[in-house]
C-alpha cells in the first residue's frame, strides 16, 4: 500500500514526524488516488498486440481520468487541506528513488494558491527538497517551496533558518543550471538575510578553493552585517557587466566593510594561486575515471561570486588590479595554461581592464590581444579597446598604436645585460628576427648560452629568453596591424607618427624599412625612400601604397629597392594592384575573377587563419556545406565575403579533401550591422587588398600549384589541373614577373634565362625549361612535357637577394638555378624525367 510507505518513509525520529503523518491522514483520498494512478495501465509495444486497435487511445483516456480526478479534487481542497496535499506530493515525488519529480506542476499549483503556511509545514517541504541533489529537478521544486516560505514572514524564517541555509548548502554544491539556479538562490538569500543580516550562509564563499581563502578567512574571524552585504551584491553579479546602480552599492558596501584590501587579495589569488582540481573538489569528482581529472579556477557555481570580486577590484582602485587583471584573462583565456577555460571569468576581467582609466591597462589588452586567439574573447578584447579608447579621448586605432609595449629596449630595438663579465644582448635583426646573442670577456661571440650563463645566473637567462619569446610576439603582431594600413588609408600628425610608429623600439624596425609619403604646408605629398629622412619640415604622413602611384613611380621604386637591395618587412613597393574590371562592374554586387578553382581545403583553413580571416569549417554536418570567410579592412569600416564550398570529390569523411572556390562580395559597417554593397562602392584600397588575399589563397592552395597532382592518372579535375597550372598570371604573378626582370641579371645564370610571357625559360645542357611563374611547375622542350620537382623543406632562394618573402619566388629560383646545370643534377628521379625524350 502507498500509504503505508509513504508513512513508513516519513518517519525521521526529528521533530517534523508528526505534521508529516497528520497531513498524509489528512489527505488519504490523495494518496489512494495516487497508488491508482501508478497502477493504472501503462503503454508498451505488447500491449498493442495484446489489445488490438485502439488500446492506446484505451489505456490513455484511463490516466487522463485518474489525472483529471486529481486535479479536481485539489481544486477544491480547503486552505488546510490543500496545505496538507503539497506536503503529501512532496513526499510521493520520489519516495521510490526515481530521477524525476513526479508532481511539479500540482505542487506548484496548490502552493500557490493556499496560504496559513505553518514554519513546520514549510520546514518539510524544504527538507524533502533538499534529501536529494540539487541538479535539473530538485532546483525547481526547491523554488516552488520558497513559495511557501516567502509568504511566513520574518519570525516564520526565523524558525525556519537552519533549513534554509541548509538548503543553500546543497544548491550550492549541486550541478543545477545556472537559468534555474540563478533566481532560486537570490530568493533563498533574501530570506536568509532577513532573518541575520550578519550571517553569511553556507555555499556562499566556496569552502574549498584557494581564491577564496581571504574571504573565508575575513567571515570567520570578522564576521559583519557591512561584509554580509558585500559579499551578498558580489554574488548577485551575473552579467559580463554591472550596472550602474550595483557599481554605485559596491563601493559603498567596500567601503562599509573596509574591503578594498580583501578585494585586492582575492583577485591576486584567482590569478596566481594553485587551481582546483577535479580529484578532490567540483561537479566531476568521484565519477570521472581515475586516470582522468582537470584543473580549474572557479566552479561554475562560484562563477558570479568570482566575477563580482573582479569588478569590486577594479572599482575600488586596487594599485595592482592590472596587473592581476590581465594575468588572469590570460590565464582563463589563454591558449596552453593550466586550468580549462572560463571564457566568463576571462571575459569579466577583459572588461573590467578597458575601466580601469590606468594608462597600463593599455599594454595589458595589448599583449592580450596577441596571445588570446579564442573568437568570442577576441570580439571582447576588440570591445575593450573601443572602451578604453573613450576613456582616454581618443580613436580605437590610436589606442592600438599607443599600447604597443616596448619591452624595455633601446631606440634600435636592442637590450643589453651584463652577467658575471659577459654581454647578453636581446636585438630585432632585419625587422623579422629577435635574436638572443651572447658576447664572451674575450669578445667572441654565440647564440648560444655559455655554460658559465647558464650555471650562475639561470634565473636571469630565462627572464632574457622570456623577454626575447615576449619581442617575438609583438613584432609579428605589429607586422600583420600595419601592413592592414594599406587597405586603411589613414594619415598621421607628423610628431604623432614618430612618437608611435618611427621611433617606437619594436614598431620602428619595421616601419623604417617602408615607404611613407610625408605632406608639406603647401599639401603636396613626396614619397621618401625606407630609412631616409622626409625633406622640409612635413605636417602630415601615410603610408605607401603602389594604386595611388604612377607606374614610372612603381618601377623606380622597385628598381631602387633591388639596386640598394633593400629588403621591405612585408610586399609594399612590389605589391599587387587589383583594380575592377568591366566583368566586375557588370556583375555589380559580386566579383567571380576567383571563381571555379579546385583548392585543397585543409590548406586553405590554415591560410584563413593565418591571414586573419574567419571562417566556418566545411564538412559533412548541417552547416558545413558553405563556406563562408570574412575579413575586416579599411579600419574595420569593410568586410570582404570569400563563399566557397565542398568540392565533389571527396569520399565521406569528416572533412571535404577538396573545395571549390565562388564569389567575392563586399560589405559595409553600418552601426553593429552589416550591409552588402556594391563593388563600385568600395575604396579602391580596401577593394585591391582584399582582393589581394583571396588571389593567396587561391594561388597557395590550388591544385594547380601541387606538383605531384599528375601522379593521381585519369582525374575528374585533371583538365582543371592543365589548365589552370599553366594559365594566364594573376597580378601577383605580374609582380613577381616584375621582379625577376630585375633579379636575374644580377644572377650568375642570367645568360641561361630569359623571360618569356608567362614563363621563365632556363637553357640548361640536357634540355630546356620553361617555369610557370604563377604555379612554378615546368614544361621541357621540344615537346613540353612535364617536369615534376617536389620542392624541399628548406627555402629555395638561397643566397640570391629578394626585395620582399614570397615562397613561390624563392621556389622557381631554385629550380633556375637547379636546371641551368642540369649535368649536375644527381637525384635519380629528376633525371629519368629529364633523359625521357631528350
Amino acid at each position: 500500500m502507498l500509504y503505508d510507505t509513504l508513512v513508513a518513509e516519513s518517519r525521521r525520529n526529528d521533530s517534523l514526524d508528526d505534521v508529516r503523518c497528520a497531513a498524509l491522514d489528512r489527505v488519504r483520498w490523495l494518496v489512494d488516488l495516487l497508488e491508482r494512478q501508478r497502477t493504472d495501465p501503462q503503454w508498451d509495444a505488447s500491449a498493442a498486440l495484446r489489445g488490438g486497435p485502439g488500446e492506446f487511445e484505451r489505456i490513455q483516456a484511463i490516466r487522463a481520468a485518474t489525472q483529471a480526478e486529481i486535479e479536481g479534487r485539489l481544486a477544491d481542497c480547503s486552505e488546510e487541506e490543500g496545505r496538507a496535499a503539497a506536503l503529501c506530493l512532496m513526499l510521493a515525488s520520489r519516495f521510490d528513488d526515481m530521477g524525476l519529480w513526479r508532481y511539479d506542476s500540482e505542487i506548484g499549483t496548490v502552493i500557490s494558491r493556499v496560504h496559513g503556511w505553518t514554519p513546520d509545514e514549510v520546514a518539510v517541504l524544504l527538507v524533502r527538497v533538499s534529501e536529494f541533489d540539487m541538479g535539473f529537478w530538485s532546483a525547481g521544486s526547491l523554488g516552488v517551496a520558497l513559495i511557501a516560505a516567502e509568504r511566513l514572514g520574518v519570525d516564520g524564517c526565523r524558525a525556519i533558518a537552519p533549513w534554509l541555509r541548509h538548503a543553500h548548502g546543497k544548491l550550492m554544491s549541486g550541478d543545477a543550471p545556472a537559468h534555474l539556479r540563478g533566481p532560486v538562490v537570490k530568493r533563498l538569500r533574501a530570506l536568509l538575510a532577513s532573518v541575520d543580516e550578519a550571517h553569511i550562509p553556507e555555499g556562499l564563499i566556496p569552502p574549498y578553493a584557494p581564491w577564496a581563502a581571504p574571504l573565508r578567512d575575513r567571515a570567520t574571524t570578522s564576521p559583519t552585517a557591512e561584509l554580509a552585504d558585500f559579499v551578498r551584491h558580489l554574488a548577485g553579479l551575473s552579467g559580463p557587466r554591472p550596472a550602474q546602480k550595483w557599481r554605485r552599492t559596491c563601493l559603498e558596501l567596500a567601503d562599509a566593510a573596509s574591503a578594498r584590501d580583501l578585494v585586492a587579495d582575492v583577485l591576486r589569488a584567482l590569478a596566481e594561486d594553485d587551481p582546483l582540481c577535479t580529484r578532490r573538489s567540483g561537479a566531476h569528482t568521484g565519477w570521472l575515471d581515475d586516470g582522468y581529472h582537470y584543473h580549474y579556477l572557479v566552479q561554475q557555481n562560484d562563477g558570479d561570486l568570482a566575477r563580482g570580486v573582479v569588478w569590486a577590484a577594479v572599482l575600488t582602485g586596487a594599485p595592482a588590479a592590472v596587473r592581476h587583471l590581465g594575468a588572469l584573462a590570460l590565464r582563463a583565456g589563454g591558449p596552453g595554461t593550466d586550468v580549462i577555460e572560463d571564457l566568463k571569468l576571462a571575459g569579466a576581467a577583459i572588461n573590467a581592464l578597458a575601466e580601469t582609466g590606468d594608462p597600463a591597462s593599455l599594454e595589458a589588452l595589448w599583449r592580450l590581444r596577441s596571445r588570446i586567439k579564442h573568437r568570442a574573447l577576441r570580439k571582447q578584447l576588440d570591445t575593450a579597446l573601443v572602451t578604453a579608447a573613450g576613456k582616454q579621448g581618443i580613436t580605437a586605432e590610436q589606442l592600438i598604436e599607443r599600447s604597443v609595449p616596448d619591452h624595455g629596449l633601446a631606440p634600435d630595438g636592442s637590450l643589453e645585460r651584463e652577467l658575471g663579465g659577459h654581454r647578453v644582448r636581446v636585438a630585432i635583426e632585419e625587422a623579422a628576427t629577435v635574436r638572443l646573442t651572447f658576447t664572451r670577456p674575450d669578445g667572441s661571440t654565440s647564440r648560444t648560452a655559455p655554460a658559465a650563463v647558464k650555471d650562475e645566473f639561470p634565473d636571469e637567462l630565462q627572464e632574457l629568453k622570456a623577454l626575447a619569446k615576449e619581442v617575438r610576439g609583438t613584432l609579428s603582431g605589429e607586422r600583420a596591424r600595419v601592413e592592414a594600413l594599406m587597405s586603411a588609408g589613414r594619415e598621421w600628425p607628423y610628431d604623432e607618427w614618430c612618437r608611435y610608429y618611427r621611433d617606437h623600439p619594436v614598431t620602428g624596425t619595421l616601419v623604417r624599412g617602408l615607404i611613407w609619403e610625408f605632406q608639406d604646408a603647401d599639401g603636396e605629398w613626396r614619397a621618401v625612400a625606407p630609412t631616409a629622412e622626409p625633406p622640409g619640415a612635413p605636417e602630415r604622413v601615410r603610408l605607401w601604397h603602389p594604386i595611388r602611384a604612377s607606374t614610372d613611380d612603381i618601377r623606380a621604386w622597385r628598381e631602387r629597392l633591388v639596386t640598394e637591395r633593400l629588403r621591405q618587412p612585408f610586399k609594399q613597393a612590389f605589391r599587387e594592384i587589383y583594380l575592377l574590371t568591366p566583368a566586375e562592374e557588370e556583375t555589380g554586387g559580386y566579383s567571380n575573377r576567383f571563381a571555379a578553382h579546385i583548392v585543397h581545403y585543409r590548406q586553405l583553413y590554415a591560410l584563413f587563419k593565418e591571414r586573419g580571416w574567419q571562417a566556418n569549417f566545411l564538412g559533412r554536418y548541417d552547416g558545413g556545406y558553405d563556406g563562408l570567410a570574412r575579413a575586416e579592412f579599411g579600419d574595420g569600416a569593410w568586410r570582404a565575403c570569400f563563399h566557397h564550398e565542398p568540392a565533389a570529390d571527396d569520399g565521406g569523411g569528416y572533412a571535404p579533401e577538396h573545395a571549390a572556390t565562388d564569389q567575392v562580395r563586399f560589405e559595409r559597417r553600418s552601426g553593429r550591422q552589416w550591409r552588402e554593397v556594391a563593388l563600385a562602392e568600395v575604396p579602391p584600397l580596401v577593394f585591391s587588398e582584399a582582393m589581394r588575399d583571396v588571389d593567396l589563397f587561391v594561388g597557395v592552395t590550388s591544385i594547380a600549384a601541387d606538383p605531384d597532382w599528375t601522379d593521381r592518372g585519369e582525374d575528374r579535375y585533371a583538365g582543371y589541373w592543365r589548365t589552370a597550372t599553366f594559365g594566364a598570371l594573376t597580378a601577383s604573378a605580374e609582380v613577381r614577373r616584375e621582379a625577376l626582370e630585375r633579379i636575374l641579371p644580377r644572377l650568375k645564370i642570367a645568360d641561361r634565362c630569359t623571360l618569356d610571357g608567362r614563363f621563365l625559360v632556363v637553357r640548361g645542357d640536357l634540355r630546356t625549361y620553361k617555369i610557370h611563374l604563377g604555379s612554378a611547375n615546368i614544361l621541357m622542350a621540344p615537346d613540353d612535357a612535364y617536369l615534376c620537382i617536389v620542392p624541399s623543406r628548406g627555402k629555395g632562394g638561397g643566397k640570391v637577394f629578394l626585395p620582399f618573402e614570397d615562397e613561390r619566388l624563392s621556389l622557381i629560383l631554385s629550380k633556375a638555378l637547379l636546371l641551368a646545370a642540369d649535368t649536375k643534377i644527381t637525384d635519380d628521379t629528376i633525371l629519368r624525367q629529364i633523359k625521357r625524350g631528350a
